[in-house]
């Protein structure tokens, strides 16, 4: 008899986790129960409110983001009744590409549609379109390439159209669904893709193959290149630099190839929502300061399965340990401020001699200093730079944070020492 899934409702008890749904199996053959993962209908996304509420303003949303960051299962949730039409489809493709205006106006009263990227011409059409109906929410669009389609939306559908980035699940999102937030390296490994928590796969075998799918081979296609281990052995000296200053020339120079092709790879890989770059602050304070940014990856996992990590249990000596839990913060921040609907505002600090601040956070009262430190206890020299900061600029102290890998807040005279899990209280 073959094995069937139920839901199976635990009550658990505990600061960061009350209660959760979670998907379990039924071996007919062993009678054993087996947890396969949590339901994500459980997992609510913060920026589906927003989406919804911007669709009774405009006659275009677009929701762009990383391949499997959940897409799909936000608009479709937001939009239930709304016609689901996934340009990923060879037929449904080939239809919007070879006869736009038929395809748009077969259409249903408002339409959702998934990987508009695969069809960008098509967006010309939607203008008319939306011109000629004026109607509020009528196109709701997906896409996981942002660059090419912000080119699109420029030319065409400004002030028609408002914008919204997806990222994979944040930290308050999962504790928002009472999932446990106790260990950041178990986030380390895992990442945050919503498939590993959907199915309860294996966090490793799941990010390899993501990486061999959706980025290596698909963004091959995209801009043709044809040494595949190249692009392969680049992704990983890149994922090996996290948080460090981005030094193409030595990156082309392992990979054996040109900075100008290292230059249009890491593109490629910024356009698809895999890394970002982190840009240096301009406040000089009479300084010579760095203009090279930083690099980072969206989701931590991914870089965990490049770096060759298979365990969790590696995290706790690896060399590398410092820069993940800096790059995890890093992107926690930034997705905070895309779930809001805005643009991130975070840069790094860092003079000629080496005087650093992790990041400024740039916000309607100053800019806000963060020091990112993954001990589990505070130590003196955690605040040697934030204490260099403020007297580079005495006049306008703001309160500065320290964000490590403990579970205390503290309250010092410098500022907040806050624990990793309760990062976003720097924007409350």
């Amino acid at each position: 008899m073959a094995d069937r899934k139920v839901f199976y409702s635990q009550q658990r008890r505990g600061k960061n986790h009350l209660k959760s749904e979670e998907l379990w199996t039924i071996s007919q053959s062993n009678c054993k129960i087996v947890r396969l993962g949590i339901d994500l209908g459980m997992i609510e996304r913060q920026l589906k409110d927003k989406i919804i509420q911007s669709s009774q303003q405009y006659p275009v949303v677009a929701i762009l983001g990383p391949r499997q960051s959940g897409k799909t299962t936000l608009v479709r949730q937001a939009f239930p009744d709304a016609q689901y039409l996934n340009l990923e489809e060879p037929d449904t493709r080939l239809f919007a590409q070879k006869d736009p205006r038929a395809f748009l106006s077969g259409l249903g009263n408002q339409v959702i549609l998934d990987e508009v990227q695969r069809v960008p011409d098509l967006l010309s059409y939607l203008q008319v379109k939306v011109d000629q109906e004026k109607t509020l929410g009528r196109f709701i669009l997906t896409g996981s390439q942002h660059i090419l389609l912000h080119e699109k939306i420029s030319q065409t559908l400004a002030g028609r159209i408002v914008l919204f980035y997806l990222l994979p699940f944040s930290l308050d999102e999962l504790s928002q669904a009472h999932i446990e937030i106790l260990d950041y390296q178990k986030f380390l490994f895992t990442g945050f893709y919503p498939p590993i928590y959907d199915r309860g796969l294996n966090p490793t075998e799941w990010l390899l193959n993501y990486s061999q799918t959706f980025i290596e081979r698909e963004l091959r296609l995209l801009t043709n290149i044809t040494n595949l281990h190249s692009f392969s052995v680049f992704i990983r000296l890149c994922a090996g630099r996290i948080g460090q200053l981005l030094n193409l020339s030595a990156i082309a120079n392992e990979t054996g190839i040109s900075v100008n092709t290292a230059k249009s790879w890491l593109s490629l890989l910024q356009t698809s929502f895999i890394v970002f770059l982190l840009q240096p602050h301009h406040r000089n304070f009479n300084k010579r300061l760095v203009k090279m940014p930083k690099i980072y990856f969206y989701d931590i996992g991914l870089v965990t399965a490049l770096c060759g990590i298979s365990s969790q249990s590696q995290l706790t000596s690896h060399y590398l340990r410092g820069s993940l839990f800096e790059n995890l913060i890093i992107a926690e921040l930034m997705k905070w401020q895309y779930n809001q609907g805005r643009q991130p505002g975070l840069f790094f600090w860092r003079d000629k001699v080496g005087h650093e601040v992790d990041c400024i956070i740039e916000s309607a009262v100053g800019l806000i200093p963060v020091e990112i430190k993954a001990g589990a206890t505070v130590a003196d020299d955690f605040f040697k730079n934030l204490h260099y900061w403020q007297k580079l600029d005495p006049l306008n102290n703001r309160s500065c944070y320290l964000i490590y890998g403990g579970d205390q807040p503290q309250k010092r005279s410098i500022g907040q020492v806050l624990p990793w899990k309760q990062i976003t209280d720097i924007f409350k």
